[in-house]
């Protein structure tokens, strides 16, 4: 039997999965992302991590085919990137870190690019050789697959629809140093802004207030599912942001089916 590793690298938790190279899941788990001095823990924690799973399944390392990471940066031919906000790297040779540290071949790919591909081969999109995929977390991310392959660009940025403007008045940066980013209002740091703002600059009656500063994403989902007039205005706001920028995309690529993934795509 062969095995590989899967590697999603996010802003809060870096999530891994064992696999069989047919892509049967055979254990999943997940660690902090530690982003503190750009980073430079995340790679020898996956490293750790891998090599812990090996030893508790008492794999062999000729068993082990690779390991395949997707970060949230666009990632150029070497596996390297140059910059990822969400966690805290600047340049960073990903694919020589990690093999450095592993020993086992890495491949690595924008993690919605790489997520797509996963979807088309044995999720939501199976069959399908025309989608996009819309990751919403931390950020947002996109994965355009055209005729079977990811639409990747010159220097590895291509699908990054979360940096799509979607408002001109913006005054807020975006972590990419732009404003007005489709990622400033649809990621789960975005939903907070849009919370934030509708507290702080109308007077309208919503329990949102109970939570201040410390709100979240999830906080701002479950009262609209209570039927709280703030958190619903936040929730179709993002919505019609979201909405708006995927018909947009759809007219240039016209996909078969967009797949909306990631962790604010479990608020339903």
């Amino acid at each position: 039997m062969k095995y590989c590793f899967g590697v999603d690298v996010g802003g809060t938790t870096v999530k891994l999965g064992l696999f069989t190279v047919e892509g049967e899941l055979l254990d999943k788990w997940e660690i902090k992302t530690y982003t503190e001095n750009e980073g430079e823990r995340i790679l020898p924690d996956v490293a750790e991590a891998i090599k812990g799973k090996i030893a508790e399944k008492l794999l062999k390392a000729e068993e082990i085919c690779g390991i395949g990471v997707g970060v949230p940066a666009p990632v150029d031919k070497n596996g390297a990137i140059e910059r990822a906000a969400n966690v805290g790297w600047m340049a960073k040779e990903i694919k020589k870190e990690l093999e450095e540290l592993t020993g086992f071949p890495c491949v690595i790919g924008n993690d919605a690019n790489v997520a797509a591909l996963g979807e088309m081969w044995k999720g939501a999109g199976e069959g399908e050789k025309d989608l996009i995929m819309v990751t919403l977390g931390t950020g947002v991310g996109g994965g355009i697959i055209i005729d079977g392959h990811a639409v990747v660009g010159a220097h590895g940025a291509g699908g990054e629809i979360g940096h799509i403007t979607v408002r001109d008045d913006e005054t807020e940066a975006c972590g990419c140093g732009r404003k007005g980013c489709l990622e400033q209002f649809t990621s789960a740091t975005g939903v907070v802004r849009l919370a934030k703002r509708l507290m702080n600059n109308t007077d309208k009656e919503t329990k949102m207030r109970e939570f201040g500063e410390n709100i979240t994403a999830k906080d701002v989902f479950d009262l609209a599912k209570e039927g709280d007039a703030g958190a619903n205005e936040v929730v179709e706001t993002m919505g019609a942001y979201l909405g708006t920028a995927m018909s947009h995309i759809a007219v240039v690529v016209n996909p078969q089916a967009f797949i909306i993934g990631g962790g604010v795509s479990k608020a339903g």
